[in-house]
């Protein structure tokens, strides 16, 4: 008994409840800010003044300090959250960035500039309580045992809720028996902003069909065939490796005629109603491959090919459920499952409003530009514009997707309900829809989710609670993988 009272003891010296958030938000604002910025890179505007060739706005390094405020006399100083509780403002610490303009391929302006301000999460990296001791937090207002994971916004403590969703870039084939396939393979492909559901049936006719985004209910072959895999030979090879299968000669069949990429493209571009003469029809066509089919996978000539494979990987997977080898997927399942923190859900909302911003200094830049006045980029850029969205946001609990709820006032009745709120999990279902396995106890959530805390009534299982100790990792790094891998001996096959 005493060893496990110390090994407690030695847990929570070391860990929060909070961790996996904290994490998350310190990711978003280290890694994830960066990322989003080059995302956005290069921005050209359409209206330039007539003596210049080529103009661009460069994006360059962001980068975010501790929280302080502007006095109204202009001062500056440091911030700490019992004043922003007091005083009703918002523990916000300024995002910087290093802003550029390219005249004709020649960088000319360089400066750096404040694009607008981040709330801070309480005992995060960027918070000034992080590495403070007990005295330290006494004396600056606080509760020393405050787990923190929570945001000020107005003087309000707002705590953002963990979202449940089903994982993206992972095929998923259930049954569906209503349609007209017996088997329906569901894959949601994420990059950035895309988020592009891809579905896979089997038609009466014996046909694999493929829909995404315009593209309805496309053979499948057809898209192989346009992404550069083009001998039946091959395709045979990549979907069945050790049988001639039926299934597949069908489909290969059925094209046999179609010999080339352009011949794949322009069927699949007339199919889907682009009218356009044949050169554009079929540049327009490889456009949407490229943009939509798989995003994740690449979006870039080269990844085509790497997608023809995968959409072999895909319909391979299919048959295989379809013909009974590999049972049926159970969504379920919380391996099926993924969990986006504050600072995923952060990446989502600053991701959308920096775009609402790079519109915004676009149109005034060519609305001083026709004025026949050359404008430097400082005077364009509104930084209260991103504050200001941010903030609205965090407020209300309106989130980009139109997803409501999402920030939340904090419950503070007692701690163990304060705890409870910091760990909430909410399922994107409707209450309102029966969704009666989503609703049950899983035998996955032991462990990871609290089997007993849920509402009752219409909420039951939808909203949950992780368990007290439950800790979340975090995404990994593809690349990294990769190279401990061949470290230990991985050779890659074609």
């Amino acid at each position: 008994m005493h060893n496990a009272k110390t090994l407690v003891k030695s847990f929570f010296a070391e860990q929060s409840f909070v961790d996996a958030d904290i994490r998350s938000f310190d990711n978003f604002v280290e890694n994830e800010l960066q990322k989003i910025i080059e995302e956005n890179r290069d921005i050209e505007p359409t209206i330039i003044p007539h003596n210049i060739d080529e103009f661009k706005i460069r994006l360059d390094k962001i980068w975010t300090t501790k929280p302080e405020i502007i006095e109204a006399d202009g001062s500056k100083r440091n911030i700490y959250p019992i004043e922003a509780r007091l005083r009703k403002i918002t523990y916000a610490a300024p995002i910087y960035i290093e802003v550029s303009a390219h005249i004709n391929g020649i960088q000319r302006e360089s400066f750096t500039t404040q694009i607008g301000s981040l709330p801070i999460m309480l005992k995060s990296k960027h918070c000034h309580l992080s590495k403070m001791g007990r005295d330290e937090l006494i004396e600056k207002g606080e509760d020393p045992d405050e787990l923190g994971g929570y945001f000020i916004i107005n003087g309000t403590e707002k705590v953002l809720i963990k979202i449940e969703d089903l994982a993206s870039n992972k095929l998923m084939v259930t049954e569906n028996p209503l349609g007209p396939s017996k088997f329906q393979g569901k894959l949601f492909s994420e990059a950035g902003s895309l988020k592009i559901p891809h579905t896979i049936e089997k038609m009466k006719d014996g046909l694999f069909y493929l829909s995404f985004t315009r593209v309805k209910r496309m053979p499948v072959v057809l898209i192989i065939k346009a992404l550069g895999l083009v001998k039946d030979e091959d395709i045979m090879r990549f979907i069945s490796p050790d049988t001639d299968s039926d299934e597949v000669f069908i489909n290969l069949y059925e094209f046999v005629d179609i010999k080339n990429e352009e011949e794949a493209l322009d069927f699949i571009a007339k199919k889907i109603g682009i009218t356009q003469a044949k050169e554009i029809r079929i540049e327009r066509m490889r456009e949407i491959l490229d943009k939509y089919l798989l995003p994740h996978i690449g979006s870039s000539e080269k990844d085509r090919i790497f997608k023809a494979h995968n959409v072999c990987k895909i319909v391979k997977r299919y048959m295989a459920v379809a013909n009974g080898t590999v049972p049926t997927d159970d969504k379920d399942h919380y391996l099926n499952k993924r969990l986006k923190f504050s600072g995923d859900l952060l990446a989502d909302l600053f991701r959308v409003n920096l775009k609402v911003l790079i519109g915004d200094l676009l149109y005034n830049f060519q609305r001083i530009v026709k004025r026949g006045k050359f404008p430097s980029i400082k005077v364009v850029i509104r930084d209260k514009l991103l504050t200001q969205r941010i903030y609205s946001s965090m407020a209300t609990g309106t989130w980009v997707g139109g997803r409501k709820g999402i920030s939340q006032r904090i419950q503070r009745l007692n701690f163990l309900e304060t705890l409870s709120h910091l760990q909430r999990v909410v399922s994107p279902l409707s209450a309102s829809q029966e969704n009666f396995e989503a609703r049950e106890l899983h035998a996955t959530h032991l462990g990871r989710l609290c089997s007993i805390e849920t509402p009752e009534g219409t909420n039951i299982g939808l909203r949950k609670n992780l368990a007290l100790l439950a800790t979340v990792s975090e995404a990994s790094d593809e690349d990294e993988t990769f190279r401990q891998l061949k470290a230990l001996g991985l050779r890659t096959v074609r």
